[in-house]
């Protein structure tokens, strides 16, 4: 027989994958003005569960006692911009990480290497 702790951490756990698709994080694009704007979003979440068995005074019978919960918060960070063949990350937060920051130089720094590329063909 299924101990009753399985259960509970079953059933937390089913509905947590239920509300946790790439659609919570990476949002439905919209289109604005030919620019194509994707929202990015952070999401944390905390899950615990427990229980008990103590004899009874009446019965050797281990009754059970338990619970679950768990928490969820989603945030919107940034904004994937598109247009013109090039995007741009806006983040909403002030302090972006290095890594993030790396993503929005990287783009930018590729496009001045096409320019000078192209630059340099077309002088020749």
């Amino acid at each position: 027989m299924e101990h009753p702790i399985n259960n509970l951490l079953r059933i937390s756990m089913e509905n947590i994958k239920d509300m946790i698709d790439v659609n919570t994080i990476i949002g439905d694009p919209v289109t604005i003005d030919n620019q194509l704007i994707i929202p990015i979003s952070k999401l944390k979440f905390g899950f615990a569960a427990g229980g008990t068995e103590q004899r009874g005074k009446d019965s050797d019978k281990l009754p059970f006692g338990g619970g679950s919960g768990g928490s969820v918060s989603i945030n919107p960070i940034a904004f994937l911009v598109l247009k013109n063949n090039s995007f741009e990350v806006l983040h909403l937060e002030k302090d972006t990480h290095l890594y993030e920051k790396l993503i929005d130089f990287v783009p930018k720094l590729v496009n001045q290497f096409e320019e000078m590329m192209q630059k340099r063909n077309s002088s020749k």
